[in-house]
């Protein structure tokens, strides 16, 4: 397919190389226009300079931006320069409403908008092993999924637009809960005298396993917390999951506390440690 790839940072570059492997044409598009065209030298792909540019004449937009009004501003310059019948997938996590509002724009234009953010961090991101939540027009979606396979594990269509957004939420939700419950555990063994390693030999064969458990407890019993998705990034999500419990009604009291428990670790000067880094409020 000929596509264009917007927003080549930790999680767009390795997405867009593995499109690039796959055979695909990628054209590649930063708001930095060096990193673009460092992108393209690397992985034999183009670059372009403008957003009208990248988009010009491609089946598939993607992009994997900052916060909705990147998404506006992305998705508004690129429409009316893709081919007719484009589909057009954000891996931004953003709000439910920005994804219906890009959805619709898109359908005046003959186009399709899937809001599909990912799981699986940077790491996934280079591996190729994502999980997307999707929603949006599932024939579009049918469309475009063997390329979104090339730098994911699985896809799963969530329903209308918003709907993937929304999932995101979920996602978001249960980690927040998961990476407090662990800093509090740790915390309690290294206040009881408890050897870490050992406690972890003992728990993590049980029901107290999770994936956090097993990649995170050991670097934030060390307090070394530069191992992927950052406080910032973090924050941002739980803030659009806090906006959308109030528009829906939905109760997230853990949610909420362990956002400013967030809040507690940007103070620490923590903006950019991963989000195991809730241990570093606690001590020892």
């Amino acid at each position: 397919m000929k596509i264009a790839f917007a927003g080549l940072g930790v999680m767009g570059a390795p997405m867009a190389r593995h499109l690039k492997t796959a055979g695909h044409d990628v054209t590649g598009y930063n708001r930095s226009p060096a990193k673009a065209v460092a992108w393209a030298e690397a992985n034999g792909g183009k670059s372009a300079a403008t957003v009208a540019e990248a988009a010009a004449g491609v089946e598939l937009f993607v992009l994997c931006v900052g916060n909705d009004d990147d998404v506006r501003a992305v998705v508004t310059e690129a429409l009316p320069h893709l081919a007719e019948g484009a589909v057009v997938v954000d891996h931004t996590t953003t709000s439910a409403r920005v994804a219906r509002e890009m959805a619709e724009l898109a359908a005046q234009s003959g186009r399709f908008f899937i809001d599909a953010p990912v799981s699986g961090g940077q790491a996934g991101a280079e591996n190729g092993q994502l999980s997307v939540m999707a929603g949006g027009d599932p024939e579009a979606l049918a469309r475009v999924e063997t390329a979104v396979m090339a730098y994911s594990k699985a896809i799963q269509h969530m329903g209308p637009s918003g709907a993937g957004q929304l999932t995101k939420m979920v996602n978001q939700i249960a980690i927040a809960g998961v990476v407090q419950g662990l800093a509090e555990a740790i915390h309690f063994a290294k206040t009881a005298g408890l050897d870490t390693d050992a406690v972890y030999q003992a728990v993590s064969k049980g029901a107290a396993q999770s994936w956090q458990m097993d990649n995170r407890w050991k670097t934030a019993a060390e307090g070394k917390f530069d191992f992927g998705f950052a406080v910032d990034w973090m924050r941002k999500d739980l803030g659009l999951v806090l906006d959308e419990a109030r528009a829906n009604g939905a109760t997230v009291s853990l949610t909420a506390l362990v956002d400013q428990y967030y809040a507690d670790v940007q103070k620490l000067g923590g903006r950019r440690w991963d989000t195991s880094s809730l241990k570093a409020r606690l001590t020892p």
